[in-house]
């Protein structure tokens, strides 16, 4: 465990850990000067894949948070990291957002959404526009094809929202297991795809990093998975008794981000 006053590459979650629906925390604005007057960098990191970078920093800039797409890392740039390097020129097929289509075909990827047999490769992303006869193609695929590689960008079961949850990526691919019997390969929280790419793109080391977020299962994991500290919110979906449920622990755990910026103003 190093000190919180020397992790210099912060790894921020979003819903559920720095706001939740359109409340933002208190103490988050104080948390983010915080670390930045430490002398760190943070890296605002989300599961979520149906909506692009752009649309992050304009939901940011409504909480008085001014931000850049270069702040942002979504479970959608890491799945085009690794398409890149494992399905070069391949056609895919995928279930989710326009947002989410809309950021592979810019970032050069032939991908369809209504195409499913020309399909070398299945992805399922968090589809706030799904329909019935998505589900039905992704299954035709599978079926006709059970050897395809098969993506998702993240196993989250619900997506906080002020008044409660909706189903995420990991419940729609849930329903495709139980008609396919396929389960995806998962690239967002908790695989370590995601922290990697950070660190890569921004040259800090393991020991300079810190994962922080409300989701024992994702977040917390995702550092296990990384082999990087992390801290546990309690401002979010998740609470104490799921670290004994999931078998995970968390090197911190603190009730929100304003005690972590307390936490590190003391260490300093």
């Amino acid at each position: 465990m190093g000190s919180l006053g020397r992790k210099r590459l912060w790894l921020l979650d979003m819903d559920g850990t720095l706001y939740l629906g359109d409340s933002l925390f208190p103490g988050t604005i104080r948390f983010l000067r915080t670390i930045r007057e430490s002398g760190g960098r943070y890296i605002f990191m989300s599961n979520n894949s149906s909506r692009g970078t752009d649309a992050y920093v304009s939901r940011l800039r409504r909480f008085g948070i001014l931000a850049s797409p270069e702040d942002f890392l979504t479970s959608a740039d890491a799945a085009i990291d690794l398409l890149r390097r494992e399905q070069p020129g391949k056609r895919g097929f995928a279930v989710g957002t326009a947002s989410f289509i809309g950021q592979l075909q810019i970032a050069g990827f032939t991908v369809s959404e209504d195409n499913w047999r020309e399909a070398d490769y299945l992805l399922v992303g968090f589809d706030r526009e799904l329909t019935y006869r998505k589900l039905e193609d992704a299954c035709r695929l599978l079926a006709a094809k059970p050897d395809i590689p098969y993506y998702a960008t993240n196993p989250d079961w619900v997506c906080p929202t002020e008044f409660g949850s909706i189903p995420d990526c990991g419940s729609i691919c849930e329903m495709l297991f139980r008609a396919s019997g396929k389960r995806p390969r998962f690239i967002g929280k908790p695989e370590k795809y995601m922290p990697e790419l950070a660190m890569r793109r921004l040259g800090y080391s393991r020991d300079e990093t810190v994962l922080i977020g409300d989701r024992i299962y994702t977040d917390i994991a995702c550092g296990a998975n990384t082999g990087v500290d992390s801290i546990f919110v309690l401002s979010g979906e998740g609470v104490p008794e799921d670290i004994e449920r999931y078998g995970i622990s968390p090197t911190w755990i603190f009730p929100s981000v304003a005690e972590v910026a307390d936490a590190i103003e003391a260490a300093r």
